[in-house]
């Protein structure tokens, strides 16, 4: 059945707006070194470029979906994108490092309410039969952002200035939004009561785990500060915890963690996810300070780890079904942690990229793998009604990993290394590639815990191969859109 006019504006629509919010987490990867030379950021601060946007978009995916099905996704989309867009104008105009961290925290909302927003109404615009091969393209374009992202932001930095990286947002969401208003048909999801209380303790547990391993090397870890900071994330995670099992509309579903394979896969998905940020936060910064490429170098220096994830992703996902999920996830890990820790192991001030070539493409490969078969492990423990919670739990824990992924390698890097010298880079950027690697084999471990042929519940959805393996959160309306 080939798609009506409606529908292909629904695809290009949704397919770019999701498409800008995973460029601009990727974008600035190969800025950071420009970023911190100009803004005088250390370590740590740099770190709240990247972490300040992933918080708020991890914690507030969840709620991002129940306004588009309270309100109308079409409304909460436009919305989504007026706020991206301004808050890309204020990044552009940052002053200082202050501005930027706190206009990069406004993106996070917007891109909250894009993501999920943009998925359900490209989900609610075909059917069942072609819902598979739609939600496939739209995976293919998100995906390109993940191989072009360093390689765009090298460019735009090179050819420009950083601040770019942030102006080149304004006019895609100025001719989205028009767009999307004239050629799109407004949708809704069954009405959910936002968790408010829940989106509250998550964020204050979130930050202030994070802002303990951000501060610790700094203030000292036996300070006040990283005590309270820690003290008060363990406080507030626990109380969600606890408030998610007793409220009658929770914004992630506990019960769903009493399947060992949903529970398995979402720990997967957060290590998986921090360790891959890991790499992003500091290859391009490596090849930069120490190897002395530009940042347009750097990116394309990056493209045998990049291009690799988006090549095979795709082709391992259609073996989900044949070999199971648990030796595609133990496998995928421990090449991930093989090549960080090849990487760890020769990093040196006078090392030479071809070097480095190997040890990227065996990590690529096993990031590839192991996606698609984390994301099926956890959509296949839940039946079809509780698809969507499934899917909008586990793209949060990824976002959340995300942060932990720059957080906890970067402390390390700040107590071996620093940012004085290549070779003061050069140790913290090894001690945290090891760090990052050590994350992935603790992953590879829980993976393990992933029931053998995992089996598909009663209407529980198929493995998807491209969506899964490459849209960046998908699914997080009602259950019924992807039905």
């Amino acid at each position: 059945m080939k798609m009506t006019v409606g529908q292909r504006w629904v695809l290009a629509v949704t397919s770019v707006a999701a498409l800008m919010t995973v460029l601009d987490a990727l974008v600035v990867t190969t800025a950071l070194h420009a970023i911190q030379l100009d803004l005088h950021a250390s370590i740590a601060e740099l770190e709240w470029t990247i972490n300040a946007y992933m918080l708020s978009f991890a914690v507030l995916l969840m709620a991002g979906a129940a306004l588009g099905d309270r309100y109308g996704r079409r409304r909460v989309l436009a919305i989504g994108l007026g706020v991206f867009g301004v808050a890309s104008a204020a990044c552009a105009l940052a002053p200082d490092l202050e501005w930027l961290i706190a206009a990069r925290a406004v993106q996070g909302v917007g891109a909250a309410a894009i993501m999920p927003t943009a998925t359900a109404l490209l989900s609610a615009a075909f059917q069942p039969e072609q819902r598979s091969k739609a939600l496939g393209l739209f995976a293919a374009v998100t995906g390109l952002a993940t191989a072009g992202g360093p390689l765009v932001g090298g460019a735009v930095v090179q050819g420009l200035a950083w601040q770019w990286i942030f102006w080149l947002n304004i006019p895609i969401a100025v001719v989205l939004i028009p767009l999307l208003r004239t050629r799109i048909d407004e949708s809704f999801g069954l009405a959910r009561k936002l968790d408010y209380l829940g989106i509250l303790l998550v964020s204050i547990g979130a930050l202030g785990l994070v802002w303990g391993l951000l501060r610790g090397n700094e203030t000292g870890w036996a300070s006040a500060e990283v005590v309270a900071g820690f003290g008060a994330g363990a406080l507030a995670l626990v109380g969600f915890v606890r408030w998610e099992l007793r409220t009658d509309a929770p914004l992630i579903p506990m019960r769903f963690f009493a399947s060992r394979a949903f529970a398995a896969g979402n720990a997967v998905g957060f290590l998986l996810s921090a360790s891959i940020s890991s790499g992003a936060f500091f290859f391009a910064q490596f090849l930069q300070i120490v190897l002395h490429t530009d940042p347009l170098g750097a990116g394309l220096r990056l493209a045998p780890w990049t291009v690799t994830l988006f090549l095979v992703a795709p082709i391992v996902g259609r073996q989900v079904n044949r070999f199971g999920e648990r030796p595609l996830v133990v496998l995928g890990l421990s090449m991930q942690a093989a090549g960080y820790g090849w990487i760890s192991l020769i990093a040196d001030t006078d090392l030479s990229y071809q070097a480095m070539i190997a040890p990227f493409v065996l990590s690529g490969i096993g990031i590839s793998i192991t996606i698609p078969a984390a994301q099926s492990a956890v959509l296949r423990a839940v039946p079809m009604t509780a698809v969507g919670a499934a899917s909008g739990t586990y793209n949060t824990m990824r976002q959340l990993g995300i942060t932990f992924g720059v957080a906890l390698p970067a402390a390390v890097f700040a107590a071996v290394g620093g940012l004085q010298s290549a070779r003061a880079f050069s140790d913290g950027f090894a001690a945290a590639m090891g760090t990052a690697a050590l994350l992935a084999l603790v992953g590879a471990v829980i993976g393990a815990l992933i029931p053998a042929g995992t089996p598909v519940t009663a209407g529980a959805p198929s493995a998807r191969p491209r969506a899964a393996a490459l849209a960046e959160p998908t699914d997080l309306s009602r259950s019924e859109t992807v039905a």
